[in-house]
């Protein structure tokens, strides 16, 4: 099937998918992406509006090398996509809105997942507006967010400055990733872990890698990072309270000289000390030193910790495919 062309086999799926169920059986579609035409489009927007709506089957969107110049957004109709990054050097999607010339940081997106069950392989994605000075206003940039449920995401890239990973909301896994930024640049309410991912900091001041916004301490939201690597510049934070009760804990990890002694930030909001929950367990590197950190972090036992780096703290039991993922 992956040999065929994309374009003559849409309609006949686009049949097959209509008739329900039976359409099931179909082997996955591949359609390439193509800088210099020799695919079956030349950009992946194009790509992904060829998907077929409601689409029951995984399509691979495979994107050949080189710089794609674009923004990209998939709907929630639009579910079961695979980006799938081919050639000798990783395919690159990248703009440069920021909040002030989108007019609002969600708008700033390079790329946008608003579909459940996506999975991104070897994908670089990119926001390339230029840091914000301190203090100054509308320089948020996202070069990705996901939004949509049971996504997967392996040796990918996310670049930017400031809210680089809008990691909004539902399951999500990340496995070696390089992750840059300066300011809250891994933020929102997903509930995800991050395993074996570099994170590195261009801040030049202070920064924070992550702004979680868990809401109460009954949700089941949060970040978990484990045996990953923080490096940069800067003195950051590992992260700050955006939601009353933020929920984050790196595990197992390398925490370079630039964490903040303190460890953690509450947002100048002290009455949100007694809802966050910050953990921290066998980290390594000078970072890792936690003799002032914030009296209100949790220094995890071996048993407490274990809930944050089983798969069971995405729910996977009932839609992770290792196989598959």
């Amino acid at each position: 099937m992956s040999t065929m062309n994309f374009k003559a086999l849409s309609a006949c799926c686009l049949m097959l998918l209509l008739l329900g169920d039976g359409a099931r059986s179909l082997a996955a579609t591949v359609i390439n992406v193509r800088l210099d035409g020799s695919g079956d489009y030349t950009t992946v927007q194009e790509a992904v509006d060829a998907v077929p709506t409601s689409n029951k089957e995984r399509v691979t969107i495979r994107i050949f090398s080189g710089i794609y110049l674009e923004k990209v957004y998939i709907p929630s109709n639009k579910p079961y996509i695979t980006f799938k990054g081919y050639g000798l050097t990783t395919p690159v999607i990248s703009w440069n809105d920021n909040a002030t010339t989108a007019g609002s940081t969600w708008a700033t997106s390079t790329v946008a997942i608003d579909a459940k069950n996506f999975i991104a392989r070897r994908i670089s994605f990119k926001n390339t507006a230029p840091p914000p000075a301190a203090g100054a206003s509308g320089g948020q940039a996202i070069a990705l967010r996901i939004s949509g449920d049971k996504a997967a995401f392996y040796n990918c890239e996310f670049w930017g400055a400031q809210d680089t990973l809008c990691d909004m909301q539902g399951r999500h896994y990340f496995k070696s990733c390089f992750i840059q930024g300066s300011i809250d640049f891994i933020f929102g309410n997903g509930q995800s872990i991050y395993t074996g991912c570099h994170i590195n900091s261009i801040a030049k001041t202070a920064g924070s890698i992550t702004a979680q916004y868990r809401q109460s301490t009954t949700d089941v939201t949060g970040f978990s990072f484990v045996n990953c690597n923080v490096t940069g510049t800067g003195s950051v934070y590992l992260g700050r309270a955006w939601g009353s009760a933020a929920r984050v804990v790196f595990s197992s990890s390398v925490l370079g000289s630039l964490v903040n002694s303190r460890g953690w930030n509450d947002w100048n909001n002290a009455s949100l000390d007694s809802t966050v929950y910050f953990g921290e367990y066998n980290n390594t590197g000078p970072g890792a030193d936690t003799s002032k950190r914030v009296s209100y972090f949790y220094n995890l036992s071996e048993d407490e910790v274990t809930s944050f780096v089983d798969l069971s703290f995405i729910s996977a039991n009932d839609w992770f495919d290792s196989t598959m993922y």
